[in-house]
């Protein structure tokens, strides 16, 4: 096996990874960095075609490279892609590929990466292999009988190989809600199971991006800004019980700081489900060969399930000293390692404060690379 000494090591080359890399290059602080895949960027490029930023353009972009003036105020996936390869190129940021980490330890004063072939002895290591790291696959009675197609919702591209089919997506995430619009908008049977109550905001209201909105409201004192979101979002909604989607008393600012679960970032969703175009169904109950059976006793014959049940970080899995450093939702609790973890830095997974990862790493790059320096 070889081995290889660093500075400082870099694991992930996604956005995350590539943030601090730039910072560091830009302040003449040597890294190295491996990367799982044989691609810098390598879940964008897999991401399914429609998507784009529900954050604007410009609290989105990498460190010391703005997106390119023509770039729209909401990236499109492609072009996002596009700009992460650029970012690589103009910080000569050259991530060693198929480097799969299979454990981190501390020995002798130093971090010891272990990948299939390689053991990297760094001083300092910054994990960056995000929250979407693992997919969650949850299971049901009868699903082992199941005839139809089951995948999730990480391998949908677009809905070509679903038209003319019922199919039924899982989840009313922000990924679940595109996913089912996107079918629904292409001659698909579409069905939407929604377990929980729902928070969800318009991405735009009055051609003003929702984000600058929650922005303003989120100085406000007093839980006045909280207060106001939830009446913005009920006038511009409304009743949305008849159409079978409960909708979460807690205000969706509040739930993202708490809970670090993203509201619902409605681009058509709600309006296709009010046209009936998506027909919400409760949760699933179990399956039969060519039926999904739902708790409120209905049942739907369904061709294709598509799984938008989320991720999970699943840093411990290769990292075990971390475990009594992760949150309640299984993600690293700050940026920087303390105690035992002193070294360790953790970027892309701060998921509670408002303009999403892309927004977050921009500062959580900017306090490592300030520690590092000290």
């Amino acid at each position: 096996m070889d081995i290889v000494l660093s500075q400082n090591l870099i694991i992930g080359a996604g956005p995350s990874g590539l943030a601090i890399a730039g910072r560091l290059r830009h302040r003449g602080i040597p890294f190295d960095i491996i990367e799982g895949s044989d691609q810098v960027a390598h879940s964008w490029h897999r991401h399914y075609d429609r998507l784009h930023l529900h954050t604007v353009k410009q609290w989105s972009h990498l460190p010391h490279l703005p997106f390119p003036e023509d770039f729209p105020l909401y990236v499109p996936r492609q072009r996002l892609v596009d700009y992460l390869e650029d970012y690589a190129r103009h910080f000569d940021i050259r991530p060693r590929l198929h480097q799969e980490v299979q454990v981190i330890d501390r020995i002798d004063e130093a971090w010891q990466v272990t990948t299939q072939d390689t053991a990297y002895r760094a001083e300092r290591v910054i994990i960056a292999t995000g929250v979407n790291r693992t997919p969650k696959q949850p299971s049901w009675p009868g699903l082992e009988s199941y005839r139809g197609k089951v995948v999730h919702s990480r391998y949908y591209k677009n809905a070509e190989p679903y038209v003319g089919k019922n199919v039924l997506v899982v989840g009313m995430g922000n990924t679940g809600a595109e996913l089912a619009l996107d079918l629904s908008e292409h001659q698909v049977h579409t069905y939407l199971s929604v377990r929980s109550p729902i928070s969800v905001v318009p991405r735009d209201l009055n051609g003003r991006p929702v984000q600058v909105t929650s922005k303003v409201l989120a100085k406000f004192p007093f839980g006045l800004g909280d207060w106001l979101g939830s009446q913005i979002r009920r006038v511009y909604f409304g009743d949305l019980r008849p159409y079978g989607l409960q909708v979460s008393d807690m205000a969706p600012a509040k739930q993202l700081r708490e809970t670090g679960k993203t509201p619902i970032v409605d681009i058509g969703t709600i309006d296709a489900i009010k046209r009936g175009t998506i027909t919400v169904k409760p949760d699933i109950k179990g399956f039969d060969e060519h039926e999904v059976r739902f708790s409120d006793g209905s049942s739907e014959q369904i061709d294709a399930v598509i799984l938008a049940t989320g991720y999970t970080a699943d840093v411990a899995s290769y990292f075990p000293m971390v475990q009594d450093f992760l949150d309640e939702n299984g993600v690293p609790r700050d940026a920087i390692g303390e105690g035992d973890l002193t070294g360790a830095y953790f970027i892309g997974y701060d998921n509670y404060k408002l303009g999403g990862i892309l927004g977050t790493i921009q500062d959580d790059s900017m306090r490592i690379a300030d520690n590092i320096a000290s």
